[in-house]
């Protein structure tokens, strides 16, 4: 028989990483409100990442599980950077069309 062991969580840590999700879900909302130019995507990001991340290690126990299923998180969370990296990429490089409305007059020229 095996031996499996589970990690008992305190309360408190739970209670602590729900106000840490509200605070981040607060400075969402206040960068939402805010022009950051560019920046605006790379900011929202961020916010979003470092959520996900406390989600995913404490409400998800990936903290608390084995190498393998750490190493199979990173892994992914790799091949994701990889895929946002290439779509980024490609969204960067096209070129910017002031509108994709076409005036009837420019149909009808004789």
């Amino acid at each position: 028989m095996s031996e499996h062991s589970e990690h008992i969580v305190s309360p408190i840590v739970y209670m602590v990483i729900f106000f840490a999700l509200i605070a981040g879900t607060t400075v969402t909302v206040l960068a939402a409100f805010q022009n950051f130019g560019q920046f605006n995507i790379v900011i929202a990001l961020g916010i979003a990442t470092a959520k996900a991340t406390l989600v995913v290690l404490y409400f998800m126990h990936a903290r608390y599980s084995p190498r393998r299923t750490q190493l199979v998180i990173v892994c992914a969370v790799f091949w994701l950077a990889i895929m946002l990296a290439l779509t980024l990429s490609d969204y960067q490089t096209r070129q910017q069309h002031l509108s994709r409305i076409v005036p009837p007059a420019a149909l009808y020229r004789a």
